[in-house]
């Protein structure tokens, strides 16, 4: 009897490949999610990928009124080679919008990127559970304020005719102070508006983060005679350290992309010189002034370009021991 049992569990076993679970078994089980996320997918190609095919004017000088519709433009348009990209090493302007760029994301990383992270542990560790309700709130809704909103909003309280600048006259001092007009100052108060506007909605994952954690990591640090300062540094930044090694690889990632509304908004105030950044700059070149060839050129390195910098830091984030975007198996 014990023999006739084994062969038929012998006989009913499933053989699973030395690579894992076959690749129909896995449709089969996850067939539900995936026709879930199909939607989804095919906009991505549609609208993400197929484009990508679109930067082979790059390689052209490209005339939208070289033939009737895209693609006969395409094929009647002059093939230049690399002639954009030499063109854009030449080019003063673009080193001036790229050197803005590296600013502003430097100071988006060292000032904004942990203000979330300080707040996430402020309302979770330290603030009444009653009042906690109310504080997301408050700081999450001016993430959903419009960019215009947002600059007219400092303009209120930093401009020449604004609080400050009202306040400071009926006391006596003199005129002048108007801090949206001021060059040296720009890279500081478009950080400082980004901080205002998303700080708040970046907490979300941070608490999504802590909400995880066991709760008797922190009754036996308690026990075992750790402060409230030291629960924070033994127990919750360990807690958020994977979430900050892959967001701090996607913010590294997208140093390059610092914004377009945000600039374009404000570059009558305090002129090209300080407000150009890569985004404003192909905005201008391949929209405004119709250079569709160099503004494509330009979008390949800067695509490039990112593309290795996420790839240095996911590299960065395994060294230090953590999964960064992806992790190989």
């Amino acid at each position: 009897m014990h023999v006739a049992d084994g062969g038929a569990t012998a006989r009913h076993a499933v053989h699973i490949p030395d690579g894992g679970v076959r690749w129909r078994d896995r449709f089969r089980r996850d067939r539900t999610l995936i026709l879930m996320t199909m939607p989804a997918v095919l906009l991505l190609f549609v609208f993400a990928y197929i484009p990508i095919a679109g930067n082979v004017i790059a390689f052209q000088f490209f005339s939208p009124y070289a033939g009737d519709g895209f693609f006969d433009s395409l094929a009647n348009s002059t093939w230049v080679g690399l002639e954009q990209f030499e063109r854009m090493i030449n080019d003063r302007y673009f080193w001036n919008a790229l050197e803005n760029t590296l600013v502003f994301s430097f100071l988006q990383l060292t000032l904004f990127f942990p203000i979330p992270i300080a707040l996430a542990i402020l309302i979770n560790s330290f603030l009444h559970s009653k009042v906690r309700a109310w504080a997301q709130a408050v700081l999450y809704l001016p993430h959903f304020f419009s960019w215009v909103l947002v600059i007219t909003v400092f303009q209120q309280i930093f401009g020449g005719a604004g609080l400050i600048a009202q306040t400071a006259r009926n006391h006596g001092f003199a005129d002048g102070f108007d801090l949206m007009t001021d060059p040296g100052f720009f890279k500081f108060l478009i950080t400082a508006q980004l901080i205002w506007k998303d700080a708040g909605w970046g907490i979300i994952v941070f608490l999504a983060a802590l909400a995880a954690v066991n709760h008797e990591l922190y009754e036996s640090a308690a026990v075992d005679g750790a402060g409230r300062w030291r629960r924070m540094w033994h127990v919750t930044l360990p807690a958020l350290r994977p979430v900050i090694a892959l967001l701090l690889v996607l913010q590294i990632g997208g140093m390059l992309t610092v914004g377009l509304e945000q600039f374009i908004i404000q570059r009558t105030a305090v002129g090209p010189g300080a407000s150009e950044v890569l985004d404003t700059y192909v905005w201008f070149a391949g929209i405004k002034n119709g250079q569709f060839s160099y503004a494509a050129a330009v979008g390949i390195v800067k695509g490039i370009f990112s593309l290795l910098l996420i790839l240095a830091a996911n590299k960065v984030a395994h060294a230090m021991g953590e999964a960064g975007v992806y992790k190989k198996s």
